[in-house]
């Protein structure tokens, strides 16, 4: 039995933010702590003005033209930021493909193995894609294959709802179906 393992990012995905010192740009539109417009200035200058109000001034638009910075405390805002990210992380799953390799003399315990691991993966909102490869006399032995397909399905069909999104079909040597839950 094979079952793909993705590896995952480690750590959520923010954009880069320049603060103080490392905004590149001479000139910055700079916006006060409570987001009130102060005007055009000098980077340096703008620096100067956030490092007295004890804040950070940080570039939260480098596209503007002016680059728009604003004063505030950087760490508050980079949490804010990644919050958002693990936020929407968790709101998307992306599904992927999992396998489960079955056979036609596939005993009554691994078909059940087999069931489990299909339901677990359904659960979590992936596809599963169930594939019976013939070997050597097997072949001729075709409609048992999509009788133990059908079987699987039927049976995990019990516990949820399913929804076929690939009917068994046979390419080559192999009989795959992919079903998803409704």
């Amino acid at each position: 039995m094979r079952i793909s393992r993705k590896k995952r990012p480690d750590k959520p995905l923010i954009p880069r933010y320049y603060k103080n010192e490392y905004i590149r740009v001479p000139e910055v539109r700079v916006l006060g702590i409570e987001g009130e417009n102060l005007g055009v200035m000098k980077t340096t200058d703008a620096v100067k003005l956030a490092k007295n109000q004890e804040f950070d001034l940080v570039e939260i638009n480098p596209k503007a033209e002016p680059p728009v910075a604003k004063i505030m405390n950087f760490s508050q805002f980079k949490y804010q930021k990644e919050k958002e990210v693990r936020k929407q992380k968790i709101n998307s799953h992306v599904s992927e493909l999992k396998g489960i390799r079955l056979s036609i003399s596939i005993g009554e315990g691994d078909l059940k193995v087999r069931q489990n691991q299909a339901e677990k993966f359904l659960n979590r909102g992936d596809k599963v894609k169930t594939e019976i490869i013939l070997r050597g006399r097997e072949r001729s032995k075709t409609p048992m294959a999509y009788e133990v397909i059908r079987n699987f399905t039927k049976n995990i069909e019990i516990t949820m709802p399913l929804r076929v999104e690939q009917e068994p079909t046979r390419q080559g040597n192999k009989i795959t179906t992919i079903i998803v839950k409704k």
